[in-house]
């Protein structure tokens, strides 16, 4: 078939639509089902037009097309053609082309029933080379794929090519880019470090053959994850992947450094999770109780609701300090404030114990009544509802009992409808 061939093809719509054989083999009765609207085409006729371009444009509206309703097959058969687009000498389309039939391509292969291993790496290497401008993001693409089917050595193969790819003057994209290659190589490294040292039994890592194997992947993953730092981002898994091998090579200060320079560091964003992992490293290594109070109160500025809050609160209540118990109110009245924790039995009960605490000094009420006085208006509509109640008393009896002893205590100046209905008090 040639272009002029496709072209004919393309301009006989009704055709397509009354049942005749189509690239997907439909059926007469699939075509005639009503289709959604498609969005406004975002390649239109231009008055210069050639007939390559106008075949190639209505080439793509019907892969388009095909993509949205599902019919991979038929998608497939017009994608063969449209690649043709790449030849166009036109100034300043070869890009916005080449983009577009790599994301397309890709989409098809991914969702058509024959698609193969291969069809993928002739996509991935025919863009590579098409074109400069998307090279180092196809890479990484490409990577991403070989790991998904279990291909680890083939995937750190390839971004080994692409690290040292250099194509004229770096531009700060391009170094971006480099380094988030240089990253998930390393990442590689450490899957293959850890994978070495999970088949190896405990008695051949006294082997100083096997220690010396490990050991040269350690260095090798090791080397750029430690480098992830300098640069402000969010690196979870580079970080947790670094800390496991620090702690297995034992060395337990570097980890803790690596962790809190994770957390604490104002270039970095805001990330929670920072400060989970350093409270979790700390707590693996038996720190004292100060110092993972002093983390999970940060932790608590961030994210109140955070499950971690429960130990938080364990641990102000295993003091003795007045204050503490103060603090531990306001931590399970932060966490009840979020609907995730509103049948929490640990969490009601957890405040009760707090109250009853308070109980025991004369300033009890004057307390409890300032934490709540900005939650008066809503916490009623939150928990404390009719609704809630006869839902409580059927799945949750024993939580009911404990919200309704709390009920004017927390909010004692509103009308409440939460009350124990009377077949769950016999």
């Amino acid at each position: 078939m040639t272009m002029d061939d496709l072209e004919h093809e393309l301009c006989l719509p009704t055709q397509l639509e009354h049942g005749s054989d189509s690239p997907d083999n439909g059926s007469a009765k699939e075509r005639k089902k009503p289709r959604l609207p498609l969005a406004d085409s975002f390649v239109v006729e231009t008055k210069r037009e050639t007939g390559f371009h106008r075949s190639t444009r209505i080439c793509l509206e019907r892969i388009r097309e095909a993509m949205l309703h599902h019919r991979w097959r038929e998608a497939a058969e017009y994608m063969a053609w449209y690649p043709q687009m790449i030849e166009d000498t036109t100034a300043g389309s070869g890009h916005h082309y080449k983009e577009i039939i790599w994301r397309m391509s890709t989409e098809i292969l991914h969702h058509h029933p024959n698609s193969k291993m291969d069809d993928y790496n002739v996509i991935y290497e025919r863009m590579k080379h098409s074109g400069v401008k998307h090279y180092l993001m196809i890479c990484l693409e490409h990577s991403f794929h070989l790991m998904l089917h279990d291909q680890m050595e083939n995937a750190k193969r390839h971004l080994a090519i692409a690290e040292s790819w250099r194509h004229g003057k770096e531009s700060a994209c391009q170094i971006q880019m480099t380094k988030l290659i240089q990253a998930y190589k390393s990442l590689l490294d450490f899957i293959i470090w850890s994978d070495k040292k999970n088949t190896h039994s405990s008695t051949n890592l006294t082997d100083p053959q096997c220690n010396q194997e490990l050991q040269n992947y350690f260095r090798q993953a090791s080397v750029n994850l430690k480098e992830i730092l300098k640069y402000p981002g969010v690196w979870d898994s580079f970080i947790l992947s670094y800390v496991e091998m620090l702690e297995f090579n034992e060395d337990h200060q570097e980890a803790e450094q690596v962790l809190q320079d994770y957390a604490y560091d104002n270039t970095f964003p805001s990330n929670p999770n920072a400060h989970a992992y350093l409270y979790r490293y700390l707590q693996r290594h038996n720190a004292s109780k100060s110092k993972l109070m002093k983390v999970l109160k940060i932790l608590h500025k961030l994210v109140p609701s955070h499950e971690l809050m429960l130990e938080y609160s364990s641990f102000l209540l295993g003091s003795e300090k007045k204050s503490h118990t103060k603090k531990a109110l306001g931590v399970f009245l932060d966490m009840l404030d979020y609907a995730c924790w509103r049948t929490n039995a640990n969490v009601w009960g957890g405040l009760k114990y707090v109250i009853d605490k308070l109980q025991l000094h004369d300033d009890w009420t004057e307390v409890v009544a300032e934490k709540m006085a900005a939650r008066k208006g809503w916490w009623p509509a939150l928990h404390f509802t009719r609704f809630h109640a006869t839902e409580d008393a059927e799945q949750r009896p024993q939580l009911m009992k404990v919200k309704a002893s709390l009920t004017k205590i927390l909010c004692p100046d509103i009308q409440l409808t939460y009350s124990v209905p009377q077949n769950s008090q016999r």
